[in-house]
């Protein structure tokens, strides 16, 4: 299978027969072709992976980094496959040598060209499939939205360049955005 066509819907199925080098995501089965980030993007979250890496040294979660597979409807359609930036998953029943199969407990994107998919789009998708903490980072303000799901929505939280942040998901986890921020200086 070659590229795959935009306006063909796929499911999980077609995407990973499609073997070529495009990264793709796939929601409600169509696909977007993803662009290679910024070196600034990757810095934001080599610095955040490293963070959440060296905090879970010896826990039960795991974070992993873009790219690999989260199949957000696996049970269903399996029509969306994202790849965030960065993910925490804690349930290692979901993990099944090739992708997360459902909604990791925690993920992170960082903004890069196509900010309104994370912010709009994926917003939308990881709330309705219980995705418990979605972080949204902006590397050219220095700025990082949490937001926390209670009771089926998001409730927002802001914070800035120098702020210690809580991970809610992770107890006792704090991500120093200073750190993260000066990192792509």
């Amino acid at each position: 299978m070659g590229n795959l066509a935009e306006d063909i819907k796929y499911s999980y199925a077609d995407y990973i027969k499609c073997g070529d080098k495009i990264r793709y995501e796939l929601i409600d089965g169509y696909v977007y072709a993803m662009a290679s980030p910024s070196q600034k993007h990757q810095d934001v979250v080599g610095e955040m992976f490293g963070q959440f890496r060296d905090f879970l040294k010896g826990k039960p979660c795991k974070v992993f980094v873009a790219p690999f597979d989260v199949r957000l409807n696996a049970e269903s359609y399996d029509n969306i496959v994202v790849q965030p930036d960065i993910m925490i998953v804690c349930d290692r029943r979901k993990l099944d040598g090739k992708s997360v199969v459902g909604a990791p407990d925690m993920i992170v994107e960082v903004l890069s060209s196509n900010a309104r998919h994370d912010i709009l789009t994926k917003f939308k998708l990881y709330q309705a499939a219980g995705v418990r903490e979605y972080w949204i980072v902006d590397p050219e303000e220095n700025v990082m939205t949490a937001h926390i799901l209670e009771n089926g929505r998001y409730y927002t939280a802001p914070y800035f360049n120098g702020d210690i942040v809580p991970v809610h998901v992770l107890e006792g986890c704090e991500i120093d955005l200073g750190e993260v921020f000066a990192a792509a200086d």
